[in-house]
């Protein structure tokens, strides 16, 4: 038996996967990435003259499951029409059978990439606040993500965030989008790391918290540029509030967690503005020190003029 070289393999699989365009309004640029769910590229649109993403079934052979599944993300995308979640454009059927959907051509870098250009912690948690607005709305559309971590958001050239890859996204029921699609009861779905215990057993039921798990998993790494959890001696390179925040997301029992993603984002937002959040005590050293970081301007102003005073004081009195 003779064995094929393996770039010639590679090659052969890239030719097997490649589209068929010749009946529609795109033209492939180049393959930007594959997962489980198809193949994505940069394509042209004819019509309009711009670039985009199409997003393809893997093979001509796509089996049924994996069509479905690719039509189901593009009708949950359709429903969320938020400027931090990726807009899909089109949707339809390839002449080799295969299905696909366009979307908006994203062009900068994965979150997890972005960390590791030295961004300061205030410009990161910025980006975590926009997140966080984007998946408190797909929740109040029925929507969960289920799979949220850096890889799966990209910051644009110009600042821009969005969050990708809703093809495992939980739904309320809705016309046309199987609720409960792709897993039942025992299915484990997710990424390993980001997921909350609930999700790990397989519990079909998994609701909001369990994003809120994930979101707590992605401020630690953009506090700490890793995943883990906070070591006993963090405290003293990032704030202890804002590590319980994150610990509060990431609790084991969803009662414990924050029940609504808003609720997260209003505490990292107390913490930005220099408040008491919710997921920490403070003792009152503690407390002393944040009222005079958040005043530190009309403090030292103060401090200045008694300062001034005490001089012109002794002044006068020699």
């Amino acid at each position: 038996m003779t064995h094929l070289p393996d770039a010639t393999i590679e090659r052969l699989r890239l030719i097997a996967e490649h589209p068929d365009l010749s009946e529609t309004r795109y033209e492939v640029v180049e393959l930007i990435g594959r997962g489980g769910m198809g193949v994505v590229y940069s394509a042209l649109d004819r019509e309009l003259g711009r670039l985009v993403a199409l997003k393809v079934t893997g093979t001509a052979a796509s089996t049924p499951d994996m069509i479905a599944r690719l039509r189901r993300e593009a009708r949950i995308l359709a429903r969320l029409e938020h400027p931090n979640i990726i807009p899909v454009h089109d949707v339809g059927l390839l002449p080799d059978g295969r299905t696909f959907y366009t979307m908006k051509l994203v062009q900068g870098r994965r979150l997890d990439e972005y960390v590791q250009t030295g961004r300061c912690l205030a410009e990161r948690l910025q980006i975590f606040e926009r997140i966080c607005d984007a998946v408190a709305f797909a929740h109040a559309h029925g929507v969960v993500h289920r799979d949220l971590k850096p890889p799966n958001v990209m910051v644009g050239a110009f600042g821009e965030v969005l969050i990708l890859d809703w093809g495992i996204a939980k739904t309320d029921p809705d016309p046309g989008i199987d609720p409960s699609f792709p897993s039942a009861a025992g299915t484990i779905v997710g990424t390993q790391g980001f997921m909350s215990p609930e999700q790990a057993r397989g519990d079909p039921e998994v609701d909001a918290r369990t994003d809120i798990h994930a979101l707590g998993v992605m401020l630690r790494f953009l506090v700490q540029g890793r995943y883990e959890a906070y070591p006993r001696d963090e405290g003293r390179r990032h704030p202890k509030r804002l590590a319980a925040i994150a610990d509060r997301a990431t609790r084991l029992d969803p009662d414990d967690r924050y029940q609504s993603v808003r609720a997260l984002a209003e505490d990292l937002a107390r913490y930005r503005d220099a408040l008491p959040v919710e997921a920490y005590r403070e003792n009152l050293a503690e407390r002393l020190g944040r009222v005079a970081g958040r005043y530190r301007v009309p403090l030292a102003l103060v401090v200045a003029y008694m300062v001034m005073r005490l001089v012109l004081l002794l002044a006068v009195r020699k």
